[in-house]
C-alpha cells in the first residue's frame, strides 16, 4: 500500500470529522479555563520558588 500525502490527508480529515461532532462547546470552554488556571498557578509557583531560593542564598 502506497503511503501518499493524499492518503494521510484523508485519514487525518476523516479522524477530525469523526471527533468533531462529539466535542461540546462547554468542554472546550472548560478546557480553556483549566489551561489558563494551570498556567497561572505554574507561573506563580515558579516565581515563588525563585524568590525563596534567592532569599535562602543571601
Amino acid at each position: 500500500m502506497e503511503n501518499t500525502i493524499s492518503l494521510r490527508t484523508g485519514t487525518a480529515a476523516g479522524t477530525l470529522l469523526s471527533i468533531l461532532p462529539n466535542l461540546f462547546s462547554e468542554d472546550i470552554i472548560k478546557t480553556i479555563v483549566l489551561a489558563a488556571i494551570g498556567a497561572t498557578v505554574s507561573f506563580t509557583v515558579s516565581l515563588l520558588l525563585k524568590w525563596i531560593i534567592k532569599f535562602k542564598n543571601k
